[in-house]
């Protein structure tokens, strides 16, 4: 399978392998972040040009496409698959007055972006735009960016001025303190942003949330859902790898006490067709909720609200069957998968984090229940 750019075709067969290979030296895991070198393999293979718009140089491709792309990077590796999954970028900066976009875009659509939005810091509104300071915490992928935002409360004479917005800077304006110590995806380099009174022109900033005025059908797309989408689809990948794994491990695997092959044991048997089916379902059901809204959108419709909602509660359901998954696995593997440098152990602990995430919280299960009764869900769960 090839992603092809102006500079090379890259073989995303050949660079899994490769991230597959460095993930088990523990590379990624160990120094806390996913290498230089790796980034710009994942821009020659199109990760950050892939959702960008055609007209500013990027491949236009759809959701599910994309998706698709970042659930066979996290086979290789979950934190290599979460950081690229912030190639979804556009549909946050998508918010962008058109002429910044342009700007953007000038040099080229591969542009990797790292954001900080949790907390809003307040940043005071000058003739000139705003002047940000503060920290924010869970980065991802911020040792790679070229851009950052940062999530500010804007204040004119200590009074907020309008919604919460995203300022956009140069990476370089930006410090990193080196917090992320994490048990799963620790390669994801989720550290912390410290910014120094930068100014942020204007045109630079949006609001969090806000529809985009762009016309092509991406955009809209519901970007929340999306954010939701491309982190979720990584457990989806992860989960993948368990099951591909335990398929090798074991038809040669014997019990330490001279039992069968693992694989001949009917329990074993019963309880990977099990777990198989469970994750197909809940994969097939994943990308089914997301072909139906981009049905609606391309055909020029607004998706339901209930069509929404199955988008989030069909990323909830999934991250937490792939987390069931890959501890099925690593039980079934034995007493070699609890030793920390086991694949079956980081598989186990990135599932697991990404079922941390707050975008699959129990809140998600409440509203989407709320919806079917007719309900009002909770501000900013669609």
């Amino acid at each position: 399978m090839e992603f092809v750019t102006p500079e090379k075709a890259v073989d995303l067969d050949a660079l899994c392998q490769e991230i597959r290979a460095r993930a088990c030296t523990g590379e990624f895991d160990n120094q806390a972040f996913v290498s230089q070198d790796m980034i710009e393999k994942l821009k020659q293979l199109g990760v950050y040009r892939a959702l960008v718009p055609k007209r500013f140089g990027g491949d236009a491709v759809s959701p599910r496409e994309f998706c698709e792309l970042i659930e066979t990077l996290s086979k290789a590796d979950g934190s290599v698959g979460w950081v690229a999954s912030f190639g979804m970028s556009p549909a946050y900066l998508g918010s962008l007055p058109e002429a910044t976009l342009e700007e953007l875009y000038k040099d080229g659509p591969d542009v990797v972006f790292a954001g900080g939005i949790f907390p809003p810091q307040p940043a005071e509104i000058t003739d000139e735009g705003v002047r940000v300071s503060g920290r924010w915490k869970f980065s991802s992928g911020c040792m790679g960016a070229d851009i950052i935002g940062v999530g500010i409360s804007p204040l004119k004479n200590n009074e907020m001025q309008g919604l919460p917005r995203m300022a956009v800077m140069p990476a370089y304006k930006a410090k990193i303190e080196m917090t992320w110590d994490t048990v799963g995806l620790k390669g994801t380099g989720s550290h912390d942003l410290v910014v120094e009174d930068v100014l942020v022109e204007k045109h630079w900033t949006f609001v969090r949330g806000e529809p985009s005025k762009l016309p092509e059908p991406f955009f809209k797309y519901p970007s929340l859902s999306l954010a939701t989408q491309v982190l979720t689809v990584v457990g989806i990948g992860v989960a993948a790898a368990a099951l591909e794994e335990f398929q090798i491990l074991a038809p040669g695997k014997a019990s330490i006490t001279g039992g069968a092959e693992i694989a001949n044991r009917p329990v074993t048997q019963y309880e990977f067709a099990q777990a198989d089916a469970e994750f197909q379902a809940a994969k097939a059901w994943f990308y089914q909720t997301m072909d139906s809204v981009w049905h609606e959108v391309v055909a020029g419709r607004v998706a339901t609200t209930q069509q929404i909602s199955d988008m989030r509660l069909a990323c909830t359901h999934a991250a937490r069957v792939c987390a069931k998954v890959t501890r099925k696995m690593q039980m079934l593997a034995g007493m070699t998968a609890i030793y920390t440098n086991n694949p079956f152990s980081r598989f186990v602990n990135d599932t697991n984090v990404v079922t941390q995430h707050a975008f699959m919280g129990d809140a998600t299960l409440q509203n989407a229940g709320s919806i079917r009764f007719g309900l009002k869900p909770s501000p900013g769960y669609l």
